[in-house]
């Protein structure tokens, strides 16, 4: 299990880094619009195009990428207080009943929405310039199918925790950036001998039974 977490881990890692250059190419496009747009009076038929093409493609690749990274967004008001073996508990419950089902269900309905977008060779309707979308709707199966693949490592996740109490750690090559002004301002404090800083309980995986983040 430990051995296809880091896997799974790797290639949500990999998609999610690929993808994330949408940022980048979507920028571009914008600046180039606002330029020709109010400079030279000649917008282009295509940067709206772009521009919800490449946030709906980082948007959807991202999503393993963030659940592998335990980024996902919990009311954890409850959650935070339970020991490891009982999140895990619920968690499965959850994976089980809610996750996959839709996960699937996204592969499934993506697919056959994507493939009938081949066959014709769908080009956006909304476009004067025509910009072909089959391509683009491919992604939601991908995504689907990469969300399914790091949702079976969560699920070994909470099973190696039903076994040895604790959670796996999850990699971190991201930090908020709340967190490191947090970090900063303790490290300020302790290199002036002062306590004055009040860091809030709930900061920093230190003040975690299970090692996450609120």
């Amino acid at each position: 299990m430990e051995s296809y977490i880091g896997f799974a881990d790797r290639l949500s890692a990999w998609f999610g880094k690929v993808f994330a250059w949408s940022i980048l190419i979507m920028t571009i496009g914008v600046t180039y619009e606002v330029i020709v747009r109010y400079l030279f009076r000649a917008p282009t038929p295509w940067a709206f195009d772009l521009s919800y093409m490449m946030y709906g493609t980082l948007f959807m690749m991202a999503g393993a990428y963030t659940l592998s990274r335990d980024g996902h967004v919990r009311g954890d008001f409850l959650y935070r207080l339970w020991r490891p073996r009982t999140q895990a508990r619920v968690e499965l419950v959850l994976y089980i009943l809610f996750f996959f089902p839709g996960v699937i269900a996204l592969v499934v309905t993506g697919w056959r929405y994507a493939a009938r977008s081949w066959r014709y060779l769908e080009v956006s309707t909304m476009s004067p310039a025509n910009i072909p979308i089959y391509q683009f709707k491919s992604v939601i199966a991908a995504a689907g199918i990469l969300l399914f693949l790091q949702g079976v490592a969560q699920v070994f996740r909470a099973i190696i925790c039903l076994r040895t109490g604790a959670w796996p750690p999850h990699a971190a090559d991201v930090e908020e950036t709340e967190k490191l002004l947090m970090e900063t301002k303790s490290l300020a404090a302790l290199e002036h001998g002062s306590e004055a800083v009040d860091i809030p309980s709930g900061y920093g995986a230190e003040d975690r039974k299970d090692g996450k983040r609120p």
